[in-house]
């Protein structure tokens, strides 16, 4: 090969040694793992643990609320989906109190029951950043912008079925679970449209906001709104 073809080669490859023109397409599959990976890293930087998610997904037919504390909060725009959270009550404790020690809060004040508005706040209030997060790394991935409602967290003793409230032809479902740094497990469910995002050219990507400043404005949306709801 002579020096013109090669160096016209290496032009077309970007960082990832990837083809530019080759056609990169990004399904639901994949759109979960961006989710799992903002999950992950919001909680570990939440809460000063490791949290770790399983490389298995479950296909399921539903998405439910189960016991002992479920969240869940609806998603719209680029992508339409819910997104529901599950904790038992030792992995949400374990969260929690992790969280609250982490930002400064003496033990001796903190809740010890898994039932108290304080977890159900604290739990809201991760989940809020999360999904401040997830919002983030779609528009940088996918270049695809949603909104999002308020979480709602709910201390429950059965399974509650849920759906999503907008007209989607060909719903998925999966299921991951995941693990506290003590391996107590919580699971996230996605119920979401199906559909595939197709790269037509390359794009560079936005550069990536520090989790520290999604934190803090998610915590501020969450707090506002909790003031909104108590007048």
């Amino acid at each position: 090969m002579d020096n013109k073809k090669e160096e016209s080669l290496i032009s077309t490859l970007d960082k990832r040694g990837r083809s530019m023109t080759e056609k990169v397409i990004q399904s639901t599959d994949d759109i979960l793992i961006i989710l799992c990976k903002s999950v992950q890293k919001v909680l570990t930087k939440a809460s000063g643990e490791e949290i770790s998610f399983s490389p298995i997904v479950q296909k399921i037919s539903k998405t439910c609320l189960k016991p002992d504390i479920g969240c869940f909060t609806v998603f719209e725009g680029g992508l339409s989906g819910l997104l529901i959270m599950n904790f038992t009550a030792e992995a949400a404790m374990e969260i929690y109190t992790s969280y609250m020690t982490n930002m400064g809060m003496p033990r001796e004040e903190l809740s010890i029951l898994h039932t108290s508005d304080d977890v159900a706040n604290s739990l809201g209030e991760l989940m809020s950043q999360t999904m401040g997060h997830f919002q983030t790394d779609l528009r940088q991935e996918l270049q695809v912008s949603i909104k999002l409602s308020l979480p709602k967290m709910l201390v429950i003793n059965k399974d509650i079925a849920i759906s999503i409230d907008t007209k989607i032809d060909t719903p998925q479902y999966r299921r991951v679970s995941f693990e506290t740094e003590n391996h107590r497990p919580f699971f996230l469910e996605l119920g979401i449209e199906k559909t595939e995002f197709e790269t037509l050219f390359p794009f560079e990507k936005e550069k990536e906001e520090d989790i520290d400043d999604i934190l803090l404005a998610a915590q501020n949306k969450q707090r506002l709104s909790e003031k909104v709801l108590r007048l």
